[in-house]
């Protein structure tokens, strides 16, 4: 009898998958999940901005730019952080691989958060 060794092809699967990624992929889906993971991560700034705007009404333009500058820097910072890009691209590419075996989508795509910023 033979003994198999274990093999990596989960990571190797990924790994193929890499480098096939289709423009959609590339420039929407993984920048979405960005965008999300962002948010999330610049909660305290996205609630700060959002309790300004509210208070301020139509002169929200001038009194919120302290707020308003720090949720950019606070986005900003994660969309040019490459390891934040593979760490979103990973898990990209995990959901689309669990979408191929299952056909079911993951319960993460369909939650949406608030965009009224």
């Amino acid at each position: 009898m033979e003994t198999s060794s274990p093999s990596p092809q989960p990571e190797m699967e990924l790994n193929q998958a890499e480098d096939h990624l289709r423009h959609v992929e590339k420039d929407v889906l993984i920048p979405k999940i960005m965008r999300e993971k962002a948010r999330e991560r610049c909660s305290d700034q996205v609630q700060d901005f959002t309790k300004c705007c509210k208070d301020s009404g139509f002169l929200m333009v001038v009194k919120c730019r302290k707020e308003n500058s720090a949720l950019k820097e606070c986005l900003i910072g994660h969309y040019k952080n490459p390891d934040f890009y593979e760490e979103c691209k990973m898990e990209y590419l995990k959901e689309r691989e669990e979408f191929r075996k299952t056909g079911v989508r993951s319960k993460n795509r369909l939650q949406k958060l608030p965009t009224s910023i």
